[in-house]
């Protein structure tokens, strides 16, 4: 399955083509950046490392998070398939993927309780954070180390 994904025409198009591999690597740490960033800041101010911006603030961002983690998703897919049977069996790889789905499914979780608490610190939050943060981390990490270690 891996090996046909690789000989598509998108897959080809991303490895063969001058332009389209730097091109989505950028689209993909764009994304990174308003992912991270948005869910960091909003991990600092849950954990109450930081005392500005206000929680209900995070409720309106969240949308934006949402179109840096399509980004992400798009232009890893179309990444991953130019190299899907490498990718596929690289620890650093997998273990991205396990730490950005947990992670999303986290957001999700803070973003509902932080929404139900109208915006304002509520019980729990603190251990969601700091499990978000964790995993943002771990996700950013382990993806540079796709290119070091196969």
């Amino acid at each position: 399955m891996f090996l046909w994904l690789e000989n598509t025409p998108m897959a080809l198009w991303v490895s063969l083509s001058y332009w389209a591999y730097p091109l989505l690597l950028s689209v993909h740490i764009v994304g990174l950046s308003v992912v991270a960033g948005i869910f960091s800041m909003r991990d600092l101010r849950c954990l109450e490392i930081v005392r500005e911006p206000s929680l209900s603030l995070f409720l309106r961002y969240h949308r934006l998070a949402l179109v840096g983690l399509a980004l992400n998703t798009i232009s890893g897919l179309l990444l991953f398939s130019s190299q899907a049977t490498v990718l596929i069996e690289s620890i650093p790889f997998v273990t991205k993927m396990v730490c950005v789905a947990l992670a999303s499914a986290v957001a999700f979780v803070l973003n509902s309780r932080l929404n139900a608490a109208g915006g304002q610190h509520s019980r729990g939050l603190k251990w969601l954070a700091g499990l978000s943060l964790c995993l943002w981390m771990s996700a950013i990490v382990a993806g540079r180390l796709i290119a070091y270690i196969f």
